[in-house]
């Protein structure tokens, strides 16, 4: 867009049951923290710029992984390289993340947090 300029914000808003507690799962994993908090928003910022909005949602329902007829399907999902995949997994699920019965991929795990979005870690083969 013509109107940006460098230094503004961008990011990405993903809605919630419970905006606080998925708000505190992704600044644990990332290691970002939370900007800002009212009633049904909190961003979480990264020390680079992005951030994530989880907004509240009446009626939410998780997304399936993978995609099923007739099942909310995730519209989006995030990926996120690490180095070292097994300790990333572990890290994640520790933290309250469910790894997917599905995996589609050798150096890609697909997790879900826990609020049901799928979310990719990918191994940094480079």
């Amino acid at each position: 867009m013509k109107s940006r300029t460098d230094g503004m914000w961008w990011g990405t808003a993903i809605e919630a049951p419970n905006p606080g507690g998925l708000a505190r799962f992704y600044a644990e994993l990332l290691g970002w923290h939370i900007g800002h908090e009212e009633a049904g928003n909190v961003v979480v910022a990264s020390p680079q710029g992005p951030f994530f909005v989880f907004q509240q949602a009446e009626g939410y329902r998780a997304p399936v992984w993978p995609p099923a007829d007739g099942e909310q399907r995730p519209m989006m999902h995030l990926d996120f390289q690490v180095g070292d995949l097994d300790s990333a997994v572990a890290e994640a699920v520790g933290l309250g993340a469910t790894l997917a019965e599905d995996q589609p991929q050798e150096n890609v795990r697909v997790l879900l947090d826990p609020a049901g979005h799928p979310f990719c870690l990918c191994l940094d083969e480079g």
